[in-house]
């Protein structure tokens, strides 16, 4: 539910307060913001929230008013923090820090190539979500959720494929778990025992010689042992996109779970099922569940405690409020969007075409979350294309004026 509405100087605007303002009304039991980043030179996408120094005045104000825009039906708001890593585009960082100097193998050259982080890099890493976690609950955000999945930086660091240290924190998944674990305790230890705490996990990056789902269940049992209240089963990174259910460059490395998920509705339930098995920890299902009979025999099953939806929510705002109301399925947008036009539909058969016009597609989604914040309206009527130039367009002119605006201004400080 990435946003994209913060100011250049990563404040929240009125047009995230409206977006989450709707979104409250449409009867979630919880919300989960959009990435806010904990480095600003680490961005997920231009406009992302921005905490990697102590606020000023004015974004605690903005902070609060977000949050209590987003908390207005009485629901549940927490604040996803995130830092990008080596998934940050070139055009926001060059030479982005990771674990490793392993480039993002995605072809067309947005992402450049990483360094290496330095222990006292990885330090702040930790000092940083657990300040960002602190800001955003004084601010009123009722709980926080640190991002571990997608291919972000502390997902970075648990697979052994964009790992490659030889340190305390590379090499074995005690080690490579080490900068999770590490933020889960620090973020414990400046909001209290109260305020729950979630972690995004992926079940597995589907890569060859990437984060396994064996490796995801232990990694959950530690979670639960350090007092993480709730875990967001997701899965893949950017150059294996199984959240938006597709499959990469390469081809899907099998893991050693059921595969029945393929056939199914739910993309990542057989893990919840397996996971369940293994840890008492509530677990939340996202990724693909459009119908009210599927999240009902989730619900039932006992696999899954929470049901996540995301892109449904994109347009139609009160969709928790429809399924509780017994609408049989939500929209499948995805399925009827095209980056290509009608005549050249047939090459969606290439790979590298589809997986391109898949992610180009996610562009019509941030277009809808931006009018809904601008204008609180849709514009369901724009296409992939026309949406893709707009928000390029967008998101190069909101970089210009964050450098210039952030020019003079010093260094992170926390």
């Amino acid at each position: 539910m990435t946003e994209g509405l913060a100011d250049p100087l990563g404040q929240p605007t009125t047009a995230l307060e409206q977006l989450y303002r709707i979104w409250s009304q449409g009867g979630a039991g919880l919300l989960l913001s959009g990435n806010v980043q904990i480095d600003g030179d680490h961005l997920e996408r231009p406009g992302n929230v921005i905490i990697d120094s102590e606020p000023g005045l004015p974004m605690r104000e903005a902070l609060e008013r977000w949050a209590a825009a987003g908390t207005t039906n009485g629901n549940h708001f927490w604040a996803q923090i995130s830092h990008a890593g080596r998934q940050c585009q070139k055009n926001v960082n060059p030479r982005p820090k990771a674990p490793s100097a392993v480039k993002l193998g995605l072809p067309g050259g947005q992402f450049g190539e990483p360094s290496p982080m330095t222990a006292e890099e990885i330090e702040s890493v930790v000092a940083g979500f657990a300040h960002a976690a602190k800001v955003l609950i004084n601010a009123g955000f009722t709980g926080i959720q640190l991002h571990a999945a997608h291919g972000y930086l502390l997902s970075q660091f648990l697979s052994p494929r964009s790992n490659q240290r030889e340190d305390q924190w590379g090499g074995t998944l005690e080690n490579r778990a080490r900068l999770l674990l590490s933020c889960v305790a620090r973020v414990r230890a400046a909001v209290g025992p109260k305020i729950p705490i979630s972690v995004k996990l992926n079940s597995a990056d589907f890569q060859r010689g990437g984060f396994e789902f064996s490796e995801s269940l232990r990694v959950a049992k530690w979670l639960q042992e350090a007092s993480v209240d709730l875990i967001e089963i997701s899965g893949g990174t950017y150059e294996q996109p199984r959240l938006l259910n597709l499959e990469g460059i390469e081809p899907i490395e099998d893991q050693v779970i059921a595969q029945s998920t393929r056939a199914r509705e739910a993309y990542f339930v057989d893990f919840a099922e397996a996971m369940r098995r293994e840890v008492t920890i509530p677990l939340m299902v996202t990724g693909g569940l459009r119908r009210l009979d599927a999240m009902d025999e989730l619900l039932k099953s006992g696999c899954g405690d929470m049901v996540g939806i995301g892109r449904p929510m994109c347009v139609v705002t009160d969709a928790p409020n429809q399924l509780l109301d017994g609408v049989a399925e939500l929209p499948r947008f995805e399925d009827t969007l095209s980056l290509l036009p009608g005549a050249l539909k047939f090459l969606n058969g290439i790979k590298l075409v589809r997986t391109m016009g898949a992610f180009a597609t996610q562009y019509w989604f941030y277009e809808q979350i931006a009018a809904l914040g601008h204008t609180g309206r849709t514009q369901v009527e724009v296409g992939v294309m026309a949406a893709t130039k707009a928000q390029t367009k967008v998101a190069n002119a909101w970089l210009a004026e964050r450098k210039k605006r952030v020019a003079n201004r010093p260094g992170p400080t926390l």
